[in-house]
């Protein structure tokens, strides 16, 4: 497994767009945003369906959006609470940076290393041809992981420090897949809040 260690901007991978910023939100915002997070989001609980067999999520969930449009994956299908001040500023903020906009924010919430979300591509048809996906990382560093669809043996892993801003675009959902995985070593929590343009006809 080969480790990413940009610096800040463009992450070099074949088939991939990825820009990252390391420090977009001070440790301060950061710490700030993950507490109040942690306590005011009304996080659910979800259980999937996995080779036939049904599992409870292993981490707690949110959505926020506009125009109330929900968001399916895995088999789950997400209603929209409406943009809170603080998440619609962080929405703008994102937007300004990144040149892009978004309509929701799925939240995910890693409360120690036992949680984790297996290998997947953003690739719902509601999220249009080319995603954006914009993730923002709070709470614990976190290793997150991304190979090739045709080269599963090939993984890359970044450590997303709290504050750091990865953004995926262009075909990278096509070619490649991303996961953030179990971890013994990690105790403490983790937010992960990712920015999406949901498309309905």
């Amino acid at each position: 497994m080969t480790e990413l260690s940009p610096l800040e901007g463009k992450i070099e991978l074949p088939q991939a767009e990825l820009d990252y910023w390391p420090h977009f939100l001070s440790e301060t915002e950061a710490a700030e945003l993950y507490t109040q997070l942690l306590l005011e989001v009304p996080w659910q609980s979800d259980r999937i369906q996995v080779f036939g067999q049904w599992y409870d999520q292993p981490r707690l969930t949110a959505l926020y959006g506009e125009e109330g449009k929900p968001y399916t994956y895995s088999g789950i299908t997400m209603n929209p609470h409406n943009f809170t001040r603080e998440l619609k500023t962080l929405k703008d903020r994102i937007e300004k940076q990144t040149g892009d906009s978004f309509s929701s924010c799925l939240l995910n919430n890693y409360r120690n290393g036992s949680d984790s979300n297996g290998w997947h591509a953003d690739d719902e048809k509601e999220l249009g041809q080319n995603p954006v996906i914009a993730s923002l990382s709070l709470g614990h560093p976190r290793f997150f992981h991304l190979r090739p669809k045709n080269d599963k043996k090939n993984t890359y892993k970044l450590l997303l420090q709290p504050g750091s801003l990865l953004v995926m675009r262009g075909r990278t959902q096509h070619h490649w897949q991303h996961q953030l995985p179990k971890s013994k070593k990690v105790k403490e929590g983790r937010i992960n809040l990712t920015f999406r343009q949901i498309n309905h006809k």
